[in-house]
């Protein structure tokens, strides 16, 4: 009985473990999104993460804005940032090498990758 108990209850922790280093995206992530008009734009996205709260910058050559109504659950994670008056939702999954994200831009969904940017 007790061996089943201490089994369960390492696994637990384990997952528990492994799920928080999976969900902490706080950090700096590079990538490029590529318009639905083909332009290659090179993107920096610098999260902070508190609980399930997600804020931070978004940087591409026009500028720096901020990450509005950013929220993490589980893997997923949503956010927006407004370029010239116009909100550009995100939605996302992590990975643990990387974070896929769609990007509704202008009614297309754009599809891209960012990476964790260790410098």
């Amino acid at each position: 009985m007790k061996k089943k108990f201490f089994t369960t209850t390492a696994l637990i922790c384990c997952f528990m473990v492994c799920f928080a280093i999976v969900a902490d995206i706080t950090g700096k992530w590079t990538g490029t999104i590529v318009t639905p008009d083909g332009q290659d734009i090179p993107v920096t996205y610098n999260f902070k993460v508190d609980g399930e709260k997600l804020t931070g910058t978004a940087d591409s050559p026009q500028g720096s804005v901020p990450i509005d109504d950013g929220k993490i659950d589980g893997d997923k994670f949503s956010f927006k940032v407004t370029v010239s008056g116009a909100d550009y939702p995100h939605t996302g999954k992590i990975y643990t090498d990387s974070l896929a994200m769609d990007l509704d831009f202008g009614g297309q969904k754009v599809h891209f990758i960012v990476k964790k940017d260790n410098k």
